[in-house]
């Protein structure tokens, strides 16, 4: 067999005249009666062969019997491809290599797709045939950043002193807010397993056995529908340290992300990044993840409308809702039917009843607002909305008047929507953040409680400690999340380390002394031999390479993805097994 000496993306014009010998796969085919021509393709590129019948009769009269995505070596002469026919477009475009012997490595049936035309073909066809929907440019390309990425994060925190520690993949199910991957256990009858959610309780023992710094690139698994940037099963970069606060984390993933940008992408992230409070967020963008490269802030104008005569608003506020809004730059070249028919139904989507809008527009040098509603309201009711929003000739002007939160709700994605609709920012800018000040708490009104906002080993900021007793409510928790362009990326917190503080926070959250120690009792034994203050992160892999390689699909970046219904239509798992493998495990099928 002949035994390459290049890729077929490494090959320039100052290789003219060398010999060489590539393999790959033949990506077109091109037949001019005399000539032959392909492109041949590897991980790397592509570079054009030339079989000429009159120097090289043999190696012509194979490839005319050879088809695309058949396997080949060649060797032959590099030469330039003389003036006008370049391929700019290819970075071995300047030269060819001149073909003097050929070997057939495997054919190939015809594929169900052209790979150079995979994108016109369904993602059902391709998922079934993923190792051909694999062997794209784009593809190849998303892999090898998905694997320059995880290089980086090994090396950064590798010069920082962290150790990779691999966690269990067979772990105690506990409750982390999501359905569990059970797996049964052979050895121990009518046990169970669960794949893990998160390392969390492993690397927080890890800090109490004196690892002080650790990280691991781990797999996760949630028991969630699938959506387009969430999969069943995932990857982060895990982290956790001893003896640090929340700017220490903070800081070393912010470098670590610089440093990420800087190598993949070639751009200059300014550190440190700018930080928002949970509360600002949800009061001035409708969610935790707010896309900051543009402004539109949402604004609460419920001061105003309950002095209006416009009974949905007037009772909304009277009922303790709000009215809220926006003002969408240049949203006044929708039509009324834009308005009242698609973006309507586009909140409703969202649980708003409805959406209440005004038109911006000067009239005699003076702003006014335009809508069936203006009658509703005085002439300095509606001065004030147009100076609250700030608005100008030709925005527009949208609100929801509902509960808050249903409001924000539905006001959230709407801001983006029409962010990208009216292109507003930049699509090729990052604009990073980190939200803070998170609640540690949430009110859970159907089962009358308290829930963790983010998980409940969670610490308190130290001056609210004093409020779990009297007003839990109002605590706020040392987390922090990450998000670029309203997507976050990464979340953490510092840690519960003293015991009884976990304790009192299991008590609030509803879960009795004998539940904790079913579920967590291991951990809570940790806990009380020394543990460190400690706290860390978890970065989603997955979703930074989404971002790095401009895709809003997580299955273009995973090798082996599922569908929506977590099925790999490749290996079409999952599947039914042999009776004799239910009966060793103690399970029946109930039909």
């Amino acid at each position: 067999m002949l035994k390459r000496t290049h890729n077929c993306g490494q090959l320039r014009i100052e290789d003219a005249g060398n010999s060489v010998t590539l393999a790959g796969w033949v990506q077109s085919y091109r037949d001019h009666g005399n000539l032959v021509f392909f492109d041949l393709r590897d991980r790397e590129g592509l570079t054009q062969l030339v079989f000429n019948p009159e120097n090289y009769p043999e190696a012509h009269n194979i490839a005319r019997t050879t088809r695309t995505e058949w396997v080949i070596a060649v060797k032959g002469k590099v030469q330039p491809r003389g003036e006008g026919l370049e391929n700019p477009k290819l970075q071995t475009g300047q030269i060819e290599i001149v073909v003097e012997e050929m070997q057939i490595l495997n054919q190939s049936k015809t594929p169900p797709f052209e790979v150079d035309n995979a994108d016109k073909t369904a993602e059902e066809t391709r998922l079934v045939n993923r190792y051909i929907d694999l062997r794209r440019p784009e593809m190849q390309n998303k892999l090898k950043v998905r694997h320059r990425v995880t290089k980086l994060a090994r090396d950064y925190f590798d010069k920082l002193g962290f150790w990779e520690i691999e966690t269990p993949m067979l772990a105690k199910s506990t409750p982390e807010g999501a359905r569990d991957f059970l797996v049964p256990s052979r050895l121990i009858k009518n046990s169970f397993y669960a794949l893990p959610q998160s390392p969390q309780l492993f690397k927080q023992i890890l800090m109490v056995s004196g690892v002080d710094k650790y990280f691991q690139i781990v797999r996760c698994f949630r028991d969630e529908d699938p959506r387009a940037d969430r999969q069943a099963e995932f990857t982060q970069i895990d982290v956790e340290a001893s003896f640090v606060d929340s700017n220490d984390i903070i800081g070393i993933h912010e470098n670590l992300i610089v440093k990420i940008w800087k190598e993949i992408l070639g751009k200059h992230i300014v550190a440190p990044m700018r930080r928002i409070t949970h509360k600002d967020a949800m009061d001035n963008y409708g969610n935790d993840r707010p896309d900051l490269r543009f402004e539109m802030k949402l604004k609460d104008i419920s001061d105003i409308a309950k002095q209006s005569s416009f009974k949905v608003f007037t009772s909304t506020v009277e009922k303790g809702g709000v009215v809220k809004g926006l003002c969408a730059t240049g949203g006044g070249k929708y039509s009324r039917s834009d308005i009242e028919k698609t973006l309507t139904t586009f909140v409703g989507d969202y649980g708003a009843k409805g959406l209440a809008w005004f038109k911006v527009k000067q009239e005699d040098g003076k702003l006014i607002l335009a809508s069936s509603i203006a009658k509703f309201f005085d002439a300095e009711q509606l001065d004030k909305i147009i100076e609250r929003f700030g608005a100008k000739d030709g925005d527009l002007l949208l609100f929801v008047a509902d509960k808050e939160v249903t409001a924000n709700k539905a006001l959230a994605p709407l801001r983006c929507r029409l962010g990208k609709e009216l292109k507003l920012y930049d699509e090729k800018k990052f604009e990073f953040v980190w939200v803070v000040d998170f609640p540690m708490f949430e009110w859970n009104e159907d089962e009358k409680r308290y829930d963790s906002l983010h998980h409940p080993f969670t610490a308190a900021v130290p001056e609210d400690l004093e409020k779990l007793e009297t007003n839990p409510a109002d605590i706020r928790s040392q987390a922090y999340d990450i998000v670029v362009n309203g997507s976050e990326i990464g979340g953490g917190s510092i840690r519960i380390h003293n015991p009884k503080i976990q304790e009192k926070v299991f008590e609030l959250l509803n879960i009795s002394k004998e539940q904790a120690a079913q579920q967590f009792g291991f951990f809570l034994k940790a806990l009380e031999y020394g543990a460190p203050p400690h706290g860390g992160i978890a970065l989603g892999l997955d979703r930074m390479v989404m971002l790095l390689t401009e895709t809003e699909n997580i299955r273009d970046v995973i090798a082996f993805p599922k569908t929506q219904r977590g099925q790999c239509l490749m290996t079409n798992a999952p599947s039914k097994v042999d009776q004799k493998q239910l009966d060793e495990l103690n399970i029946r099928i109930q039909k």
